[in-house]
């Protein structure tokens, strides 16, 4: 499938608005203190912004994650996409672009942004993130950040659309057990806020009738 093609097809995942927090909590951990959907009233945030990168490998679409460093503020050591707080006066889609660009070293000129995701909010940080997908047209060359990614995870899409990539166990977190949803690739556990993020992105794929490459 030439490239041209598979932007187009990628453009018609965003024909229907995104489904939302119906999607999201689909892998919420319970219990999950403090969450509430993104437009809760009264809910105070700052904001933050994530890029999922899509990009094709070996014949096949793929999706970037990293396994954030130890010396990072929020959710070190967890999966996550690449993205950050967002600067004062800055769009958020140049958010997510700028923290790619300093955590991966993916140039902004090298992604075609197809659209965005649903907010979500994320009480442990008290962020919300605002999820862009984007499409590289050649793999990209990373360059990580040493201070802010451990570790480069690149996932095919059409292994997170299996079902039995979504497993569950119980897990103790802040002294207290969770039963946490999560996205296993190979050695990876893909679960939190990146997983509700993802949950909503592979609906999307989902619902549509192009076949991904």
């Amino acid at each position: 499938m030439k490239m041209r093609e598979t932007i187009d097809g990628l453009h018609r995942i965003f024909d229907k608005p995104p489904p939302g927090y119906t999607a999201q909590e689909k892998m919420i951990p319970i219990p999950r203190i403090g969450h509430r959907p993104a437009d809760a009233p009264g809910l105070s945030f700052s904001q933050a912004a994530v890029l999922l990168l899509l990009y094709i490998k070996n014949g096949g679409l793929h999706l970037v994650f990293t396994r954030r460093s130890g010396q990072v503020r929020h959710h070190q050591d967890q999966i996550s996409f690449p993205g950050g707080a967002k600067e004062k006066d800055e769009g958020l889609d140049r958010t997510a672009l700028r923290e790619t660009r300093e955590e991966l070293g993916v140039r902004p000129d090298e992604v075609a942004l197809l659209g965005k995701l649903s907010p979500l909010y994320v009480p442990p940080s008290g962020f919300c993130i605002y999820p862009f997908v984007g499409v590289a047209l050649n793999r990209p060359h990373f360059f990580p950040s040493d201070e802010e990614v451990a570790e480069i995870i690149e996932v095919p899409i059409a292994h997170l659309l299996e079902d039995q990539t979504v497993q569950r166990e119980e897990w103790m977190i802040r002294g207290r057990p969770v039963e946490v949803p999560f996205y296993q690739y190979e050695d990876w556990k893909i679960w939190g806020a990146t997983a509700m993020i993802l949950s909503e992105f592979l609906e999307m794929v989902r619902r549509t009738e192009w076949p991904l490459p």
